[in-house]
């Protein structure tokens, strides 16, 4: 499909140019907001970085998709919101074709030893030996779907299941990113996950994604447990419980636009 080995080439400083494995599933010719996600939390962390170590980290992450992201080069600005010693917001914003087309919030906080009072978990999902493959490119089409490896566990059903997922690309072109950067990269796939109707029939793509994390996930697979719930007002939401190796990381929510194709 492509040559690049990754789903962003840096041009300079903010500004990015996408490869084909971005390629979306609603329209394969626009990028998935999937990469965009993972690419937002590596501007983020680079921006920390460069004004050096101050212990805190994200906790949460909010995307609000403004528009269509073409295949086209964009810059990823990063501000201070509120700024704090031991909490501040930031904000990413993605402009592209001389408009913002995505805009996202991300809080910070000072990292504390909670252990002895932490509870409250679901319990971890079943690992990649009780997995079997799972093909989502005979549903979706598109470079970022074909960019992705995922498992299933157990049965997928209707607005219904649990998956691990990893990427087998980079997420910028000669820059190592951070598992947190990775996985947030691959959660937006999970609105995709367990359709509850067929693609050809229905469009129900999500306005945003909204991700709260209880502790920086690590390692290579994400695992998505996810739900589906279709309203009977043109409204839906796709919530997922967020695993990795080490268990519960945190949850996931979209909202979804719904509506019958033309």
């Amino acid at each position: 499909m492509t040559a690049a080995s990754a789903y962003f080439e840096r041009i300079d400083e903010g500004r990015f140019r996408p490869t084909a494995w971005t390629g979306g599933a609603w329209t394969v010719s626009e990028q998935h907001i999937s990469p965009m996600n993972g690419l937002i939390v590596h501007e983020v962390e680079r921006f920390c970085a460069e004004r050096g170590p101050d212990g805190m980290a994200i906790g949460r992450i909010s995307v609000d998709i403004l528009g269509v992201l073409g295949i086209e080069p964009f810059e990823v600005s990063v501000s201070v919101v509120r700024p704090g010693r031991t909490i501040e917001l930031l904000e990413a914003v993605v402009t592209s074709a001389g408009r913002a087309a995505v805009a996202a919030r991300v809080w910070r906080s000072v990292v504390l030893d909670t252990a002895a009072v932490a509870g409250g978990e679901v319990e971890p999902l079943p690992g990649l030996a009780e997995s079997e493959a799972l093909d989502l490119a005979e549903v979706w089409p598109g470079g970022y779907i074909g960019s992705v490896e995922l498992r299933s566990v157990g049965a997928v059903k209707p607005g219904r299941a649990a998956a691990w997922i990893r990427s087998r690309v980079d997420l910028v072109e000669g820059e190592a990113a951070s598992d947190l950067a990775r996985l947030v990269g691959l959660v937006d796939t999970a609105n995709g996950l367990c359709v509850r109707q067929s693609i050809d029939a229905w469009l129900f793509p999500n306005v945003d994604l909204t991700i709260h994390l209880l502790r920086q996930p690590v390692g290579e697979w994400l695992g998505l447990d996810t739900t589906v719930v279709f309203g009977a007002a043109g409204h839906g939401v796709t919530s997922s419980v967020l695993h990795d190796a080490a268990g519960h990381a945190g949850y996931a929510n979209q909202t979804l636009t719904i509506r019958p194709r033309r």
